[in-house]
């Protein structure tokens, strides 16, 4: 839900009930991960989708179902070998579980702060209880920073330690599923919380300011990337090439580290180096290799990376350190232009992020996956 916040806030002031149908798991080719979301108003308007068209609309039916008689929290699953899949279209081979949960906003004081801060940027989980007693089905807790909770799940003790683990999920940014045990001796029933967390962007550091780093500053906040250009040289590291960034004028590897000492750079931060110039990129990557961020990459041919390699060693960086470099930064797309270049470096780091392998679809590599890092995993206790 959180990931259509800033369409679903305006109809929550409005005080317009509404259902809202959540993915919860996914296994095998399935085309929307935890967290995607299809909300229909009792007028039948729909926002969002859960399936990329498979399975909307049967989703949509049982929305207006709920709404017009019994509000009661209920799950739907959809898969390829069950008959009704076929009917409703599902035949990419994967399962996909929903949970569908009638709000009124006139009677959850939570729900639209909770959609203002995502729709703003800020921090902030919202974890529903998708499995488990019935007299606990859609109950939900809103988790900020700083242990700022709104809501409950039906009692003092089982919100304390389901907040911690939120807490954690917020932290890191993802949204997917967690257990609650009766080991935990918090609960009668094993239950299981759907976390969906929205943080502020991700942040793109783009060392350079080259061409290659204009084009690579527009696709980095096309892909919801927060970019920063820095540059050293005044001349060239401008607002007027940059348009798409912040520009920061600042020795690369100060900058960096001012970043790191601030507390703005998270594991989702991803450092491309293209200054391609050693005075430059020999503090930066001895700094950045050494850092918790994502990505980091470096331009230069193979002949420049083996120097690099070198150096770094000298530099005192260990083997682990090194390997966490990428370079020549990019994937193999027979790239001419900075667009081109700008693009297989884009490609590098989402096949990074979520764990894919740069190979044609055609060769028979999954379509879809779960994200090894910023993705959608299940969490337990």
């Amino acid at each position: 839900m959180l990931e259509i916040a800033a369409d679903l806030v305006e109809r929550v002031r409005r005080g317009v009930p509404f259902v809202a149908a959540t993915v919860t798991s996914v296994a095998g080719s399935a085309p929307r991960q935890p967290g995607s979301s299809l909300v229909v108003n009792a007028d039948g308007t729909v926002l969002g989708n859960v399936s990329g068209g498979c399975v909307d609309a049967a989703v949509h039916d049982a929305c207006r179902e709920m709404l017009a008689g019994d509000h009661r929290a209920r799950a739907l699953r959809f898969g390829y070998s069950d008959a009704d899949a076929f009917d409703v279209g599902l035949t990419c081979g994967g399962t996909i579980e929903l949970f569908l949960r009638h709000h009124d906003p006139t009677t959850e004081p939570w729900l639209e702060s909770a959609l203002a801060d995502a729709a703003g940027g800020r921090a902030v989980a919202v974890a529903t209880i998708v499995r488990g007693p019935e007299t606990h089905l859609g109950r939900a807790i809103v988790v900020r920073p700083g242990r700022s909770v709104a809501g409950t799940l039906g009692d003092e003790p089982l919100d304390q330690v389901a907040e911690a683990q939120i807490t954690g999920a917020l932290h890191a940014g993802r949204t997917g599923t967690l257990e609650l045990g009766v080991a935990d001796s918090y609960c009668r029933e094993p239950m299981t919380l759907l976390v969906e967390s929205s943080s502020p962007p991700p942040r793109m550091l783009v060392f350079g300011a080259i061409d290659h780093a204009a084009a690579l500053a527009r696709l980095g906040s096309f892909l919801g990337y927060q970019v920063t250009v820095c540059d050293a040289r005044a001349t060239f590291a401008t607002p007027e090439r940059f348009p798409d960034a912040e520009v920061v004028v600042e020795w690369p590897h100060h900058y960096l580290r001012s970043q790191a000492e601030a507390g703005l750079l998270d594991q989702r931060t991803v450092v491309c180096v293209l200054t391609h110039d050693p005075k430059f990129d020999l503090p930066l990557l001895t700094a950045a290799l050494r850092m918790p961020v994502a990505y980091v990459g470096a331009m230069g041919s193979r002949r420049t990376h083996e120097e690099r390699l070198s150096r770094l060693r000298h530099a005192g960086l260990t083997s682990g350190e090194l390997d966490r470099l990428h370079s020549p930064i990019g994937l193999d797309l027979g790239a001419r232009t900075p667009q081109e270049t700008a693009l297989s470096i884009a490609a590098e780091i989402v096949a990074h992020r979520h764990g894919g392998s740069g190979a044609p679809l055609s060769t028979g590599v999954p379509i879809h996956r779960s994200a090894p890092s910023t993705g959608a995993p299940a969490f337990s206790s």
